[in-house]
């Protein structure tokens, strides 16, 4: 029964440790930073407001005109600039409590002053619309402010799978005439292999060329108004030249519901086929652009919430204002895509060091593996298909075969998406490094001066796991970690002892001795079996406690029992000069 009683607390205080295990390991675990997470959002309608703007970011912005009756009402500019009078709410909200450059701020959505600045959603477009930092000085004052705009009937904008075609600008020329091409690029690619875990849902993706027509079924419902860039106040979701649409679709276009009549067996699928494409148009109706229209188009793309910025053919990486810019997109953890440099021209390496880990520079080969330009030797990181590339044109002239290096970017750029979908968490650098790391190499161990890190794998750049990205180990700020075990250790001693107790419990051996009234040796009429009992603590003939130094007469009972339940022989002396009680006087 001791033994039952001194196993007890030892379990039930292993039980309590178990219990507060969670309690103290609690504080040094943390989540997975790699856990793959689809995060399903549309894309940006507004920039950032207020402090970013303020700091420089670009945006796009109107100065509120002065009209006979006075400056103009929020209403009239939400309807002229939106489509729509009652998103007069959203221009507010984007506005409320900013100090403009008089001092002043709008507090009262019926009070506007000439000359106040507006930061719009990035999908107004019309007369007045600036695209860039906003003015820090009035540009003019309450008299000088500009004419209010003619009056116009506001035309709704045509949001993207409405199923309406936009209309093509006046100035734009005819799309670039389209022939079949062919699918090796999508079969070599098979980004399919990796919907199985993201189609690149949650990524806006800017394109920066010559726009992107939205009234494509391929690309229903996820294209951006966008933003013309040199006009400043016109809409990128229209194409002129096509190698924008091409590129769009190429990252994310999908098979429309209805094809239409005509159209090809297999459809050009792109990469990331649930991306959401933000066009920037940086040329019109002619093929050149200005360095400082391709710097404002990625300053643009990333205050507008891109996460991957696809450059096109129009974009010189080695200009000053352009490198700026990409720089400042890394800085803000964008992954940046461009053409390879071709010829002699200088432009960024991140292998050399000299240029933003976050940008990707990209070759564009052919099925039998020719490039598809002159590219400067070690200029490319990274090769995808850039001949003969199976791409979607502009005005509905259905699939075309297009080869250049930016349908290259198209496809990594589609890759990137994949993997910032998949891996949220991972930053800008992470994503180039992965692609990287990923190519096929064609067994190469390192990067080859012509095709880089070699041919891109979407597949692989998702489904790879990475040692150099795996989440790092729980802090055990508490010692959580060793207090596990040291537990682990104690309840497995604790266990083992008492059952070891438990087991030696007595009469373990054989049955209890009992005296003669039946009760066990243990209890009050005896001593447990095998134990000596001292003489001058014996029983008296009456059954009272023999005095010391008295010598116990001699019994029946003891006569007949001569020995104890065990047969051993009971010893009825003790030890010469010993008293038979303790200081205290308790009895042995």
């Amino acid at each position: 029964m001791t033994a039952k009683v001194r196993a007890w607390p030892i379990l039930l205080g292993g039980v309590a440790m178990v219990a507060a295990l969670p309690q103290l390991s609690g504080a040094g675990q943390r989540s997975d930073p790699l856990r793959p997470a689809l995060v399903s959002v549309a894309a940006p309608a507004t920039p950032t407001p207020n402090a970013d703007a303020q700091n420089g970011a670009f945006v796009k912005y109107y100065t509120v005109a002065a009209g006979a009756d006075g400056a103009e009402s929020l209403a009239a500019i939400a309807g002229r600039l939106l489509g729509a009078a009652n998103r007069a709410e959203e221009l507010y909200r984007l506005n409320v409590g900013r100090r403009q450059a008089d001092g002043q701020s709008l507090t009262d959505s019926r009070q506007l002053r000439a000359g106040w600045t507006l930061i719009l959603p990035w999908d107004a477009v019309g007369d007045g619309v600036r695209i860039g930092p906003l003015p820090t000085q009035p540009s003019s004052g309450p008299d000088q402010a500009p004419p209010v705009p003619p009056v116009q009937p506001p035309k709704p904008p045509a949001k993207p799978g409405g199923g309406t075609r936009l209309p093509a600008s006046s100035q734009c020329a005819n799309s670039v005439p389209s022939r079949p091409g062919s699918g090796w690029a999508q079969e070599r690619m098979a980004p399919d292999q990796a919907w199985g875990r993201t189609r690149g849902a949650g990524v806006l993706v800017a394109v920066v060329d010559s726009g992107v027509d939205a009234g494509l079924p391929e690309l229903s419902g996820r294209v951006a108004v966008g933003a013309d860039i040199p006009s400043g106040s016109g809409r990128g979701d229209v194409d002129c030249l096509g190698s924008g649409t091409a590129m769009a679709s190429i990252i994310g276009a999908r098979p429309a519901e209805t094809p239409p009549a005509g159209a090809a067996a297999a459809p050009v699928v792109g990469v990331a086929p649930e991306a959401t494409i933000l066009p920037l148009r940086v040329v019109g109706d002619v093929p050149q652009s200005k360095p400082a229209d391709a710097a404002t188009a990625i300053e643009v793309a990333v205050s507008a919430g891109a996460r991957v910025v696809a450059l096109g053919a129009f974009v010189d990486l080695a200009d000053p204002a352009v490198a700026e810019a990409i720089g400042r997109a890394s800085e803000h953890d964008v992954v940046v895509v461009a053409p390879a440099a071709t010829g002699t021209a200088a432009s960024p390496s991140p292998a050399a060091g000299d240029g933003p880990e976050a940008l990707l520079r990209v070759g564009g080969v052919g099925p039998e593996g020719q490039p598809a330009a002159n590219y400067q030797p070690s200029g490319a990181d990274v090769i995808a298909p850039g001949i003969d590339v199976a791409s979607l044109g502009a005005g509905g002239s259905g699939v075309r075969a297009s080869s250049g290096s930016q349908y290259a970017v198209a496809f990594v750029a589609g890759t990137a998406t994949l993997v910032r979908s998949a891996f949220p968490n991972l930053s800008a650098a992470q994503v180039t490094h992965r692609i990287k790391t990923t190519a096929d190499r064609a067994g190469r161990p390192d990067a080859d001066p012509a095709t880089g890190w070699g041919m891109i794998d979407p597949n692989a750049a998702v489904v790879t796991t990475l040692a150099e990205e795996a989440p790092p180990a729980p802090d055990d700020a508490g010692g959580s970690g060793a207090l596990r075990i040291l537990v682990i250790a104690l309840l497995a001693v604790a266990g083992i002892a008492a059952i070891a107790l438990l087991a030696r419990r007595p009469g373990a051996g054989g049955e209890a001795a009992t005296d003669d009234t039946g009760d066990e040796a243990g209890d009050d009429g005896g001593e447990p079996a095998g134990r000596e009992r001292p003489d001058d603590a014996t029983a008296t003939d009456d059954g009272g406690p023999a005095t010391p130094g008295e010598d116990p007469e001699p019994t029946a009972d003891d006569a007949s029992s001569g020995a104890d339940a065990t047969g051993e022989a009971t010893t009825m002396a003790t030890a010469a000069g010993t008293s038979g009680t303790d200081p205290a006087g308790a009895r042995w």
